[in-house]
């Protein structure tokens, strides 16, 4: 990327604006105000007519539901096209848009008026009889006539009551002030009497005969509505897009920095266009405006950042540059890797001296993720969670979680095709792998040694996962200074590495759990531990670590930073501890999954401490001790059993689905951003946007 600095005369600023928009190229840098005798240019005189455009346009395409496609042709504006046609337009689809709000209002109500009439035809009385009077108050409406007739029948003076099945029309003196408040304890719903006259079968017919051609309307005015949308669309859409470059050039001013006659653009762009842009400006403009080139940042053979100081020297005195910038980046990822961008971005997009981390969290967030749900029903679910809000959302957003959700669901089947796992049966395990599945969840009596070895497994991915996070922030580090590099990454990588080798060796062992020794023990890691030996260098290596590192807190914090250093060291152990969240959710879901299918289907304990499933109560009898024996057995719970396990059955795995997203999900989302992003990662990035649009109507 190279920022350049373009001066010229005021009087060649359009030519300028126009050249730079085709070229599509140039990220352009606001200008801060901070150079004397130089202000904010001031945008151009259609701006204001064009924005107001602009806003028309968008809001018929609203209305009309219309979204960008393809088309065959370019469209071509006739003179003065724009501003009748889009005013037609205006004032045609407003107009049918107002009318279809007010058809909706007066169905919404007609609708309310229709459930109310319901009451006076439970009555059965017609509506002049209710209405009218000068000596008596009517109340009508819903309510339990049973309770309405007795707390009404303490009430000494007249009152004559008329109901139906669920409606009560209260004939009273006018007056009676206890009516309200005791109808008000029954519950009772009143509802306002029609002022008409007849009878209630005529007043019904009457309603339903206006809701009819109000819906005869409202369907007219829909067929109106997809005519227009079908012959203006493209009309619209080109209009918008032209629109919208008109505003985008007439507001470009606003970015500039000028005088009575000049003006100074800067901006960054990537240094390959940057003879054709010299050449342009040299055949739209020539000699009235200057072109120089103040900086430039470049990436090295091996893919980092190289922020290179001013190429070019400016003519205006002090402070050569604009404003404050760093080059704006483009996160140029394959198109696989892409949906893993937005989680990226939530932290913030990388910097143009940082790494991209998106293809690190491609790689690890999917198979932390499957290896918690670790299923292949699940991970299908996902899987088509994901491809459906991929194809059917028009945000990018939702489209980059659903490409996030695929993936996640395709590590989940592969890793539910090791387990033999589907929704929580063992089904798979018996037909692939004949009962004998590489790796189990570890949730049976007999398996219980799995989860022992995932927490160790963990730990062992915490590790790596960690490392690698100092290792990219000790690269970032290493370009601006090796010294820097070494006391603020390195220091903690020794640290780390130092301690986790020792607590892995076997000095000291009487005082370390068994489980980091046994559970790798066995073949094919036959691991028993480092050597004692190994330990004590492993401690010297972290004490060295821990000495770099208290001398780079006190190059830059002082003797307080160093004391913060040394109370945040055991970090080290903490954040690798962290990645026991790991099994923790894999044990969770899969004993959210056992519980679910055991409540339906049942279950017994083999003699070997092997949990099954249950096709029959009289199995557990021969095989085993029995845990449940299942709702849909019908010698244990019947019909009602069978009903009921058939809603537990579906309404269990879509909780357990939906809560593998908020926890294997959020806490895969947790170690990457606290434990494996603060090593490395700033962000704070700037994204390209250059000034230009890749015209699609016009």
């Amino acid at each position: 990327m190279s920022r350049i600095s373009v001066t010229g005369s005021k009087g060649v600023i359009g030519e300028f604006i126009e050249t730079i928009h085709e070229l599509n190229a140039i990220h352009l840098v606001e200008y801060d105000e901070s150079w004397e005798g130089f202000q904010r240019g001031e945008p151009g005189e259609i701006a204001e007519e064009a924005s107001e455009k602009l806003v028309t346009a968008r809001a018929i395409e609203n209305i009309l539901k219309i979204e960008s496609e393809k088309f065959e042709s370019k469209y071509e504006f006739k003179e003065g096209e724009i501003n009748q046609k889009l005013e037609e337009l205006r004032s045609d689809v407003n107009g049918l848009e107002d009318r279809r709000g007010e058809i909706i209002d007066r169905i919404r109500r007609v609708e309310e008026l229709r459930l109310e009439a319901d009451v006076f035809v439970d009555i059965g009385i017609d509506l002049d009889l209710l209405q009218g009077y000068n000596s008596v108050d009517v109340f009508v409406g819903r309510g339990d006539v049973e309770k309405i007739t007795e707390a009404l029948d303490g009430i000494e003076k007249p009152i004559e009551i008329f109901h139906g099945e669920n409606s009560v029309a209260i004939v009273a003196e006018l007056g009676v002030v206890e009516i309200p408040s005791l109808l008000e304890m029954t519950g009772f719903e009143r509802v306002e009497i029609p002022e008409i006259s007849g009878e209630v079968k005529e007043y019904v017919a009457g309603l339903e005969s206006e809701q009819e051609e109000l819906s005869k309307e409202l369907e007219s005015i829909k067929t109106q509505m997809e005519g227009i949308k079908g012959e203006t669309k493209q009309f619209l859409l080109a209009v918008e897009e032209k629109l919208s470059i008109d505003v985008q050039k007439t507001e470009a001013p606003l970015l500039f920095a000028t005088t009575e006659n000049t003006f100074t653009a800067e901006g960054w762009i990537p240094t390959v266009f940057l003879q054709e842009l010299n050449e342009k400006l040299e055949q739209t403009i020539g000699d009235h405006i200057a072109l120089e080139e103040l900086e430039r940042a470049e990436y090295d053979s091996d893919g980092f950042a190289e922020h290179g100081e001013s190429v070019g020297k400016s003519e205006i005195e002090g402070d050569t540059k604009i404003g404050a910038s760093e080059p704006p980046v483009i996160q140029d990822n394959p198109t696989s890797v892409q949906p893993f961008e937005v989680l990226v971005q939530t932290i913030g997009r990388p910097k143009y001296s940082e790494l991209d981390p998106t293809l690190i969290i491609f790689l690890t967030f999917p198979a932390f993720f499957g290896f918690m749900i670790g299923d292949v029903g699940y991970g299908i679910c996902y899987a088509i969670i994901g491809y459906l809000l991929m194809n059917r959302s028009d945000s990018m957003g939702i489209k980059s979680l659903g490409g996030v959700a695929l993936w996640a669901g395709i590590f989940t089947i592969i890793f539910g095709i090791a387990y033999g796992e589907v929704f929580g049966m063992h089904v798979l395990g018996e037909i692939v792998w004949g009962g004998h599945p590489p790796i189990e969840k570890g949730l049976s009596p007999k398996t219980a040694h799995f989860a022992l070895l995932w927490l160790v497994v963990a730990m062992l991915i915490g590790i790596v996962h960690v490392s690698i996070g100092y290792i990219l922030g000790f690269v970032n580090k290493m370009k601006h200074s090796v010294v820097d590099a070494i006391l603020e990454r390195g220091s903690w990588i020794l640290l780390m590495l130092g301690v986790w080798t020792w607590v892995f060796s076997t000095h000291s062992r009487d005082v370390k759990p068994d489980l980091l020794f046994v559970q790798l023990s066995k073949e094919p890691l036959a691991f028993t531990g480092f050597s004692p030996e190994t330990g004590i260098l492993a401690l010297g290596i972290a004490a060295i670590g821990l000495v770099l590192m208290i001398a780079g807190e006190v190059k830059h914090q002082g003797v307080l930073g160093a004391i913060i250093g040394i109370l945040e060291s055991p970090n080290v152990l903490v954040n690798i501890l962290s990645y026991a969240r790991i099994p923790a959710v894999l044990l969770a879901k899969a004993g959210m999954a056992f519980v679910v299918n055991l409540l339906v289907f049942g279950a017994y304990i083999a003699e070997d401490g092997a949990s099954h499933f249950m096709h029959n109560t009289a199995v557990a009898a021969v095989h085993g001790e029995m845990i449940f024996p299942g709702l849909i057995h019908p010698a244990s719970f019947g019909i009602a059993g069978l009903i009921g396990g058939a809603i537990i059955l579906v309404v269990g795995h879509a909780i357990v689905l939906a809560l593998g997203v908020t926890s294997a999900g959020l806490q895969s989302v947790r170690l990457e951003y606290v434990e494996f992003f603060q090593k490395f990662y700033a962000g704070g990035g700037i994204k390209y946007t250059p000034f230009g649009e890749n015209r699609r109507y016009t």
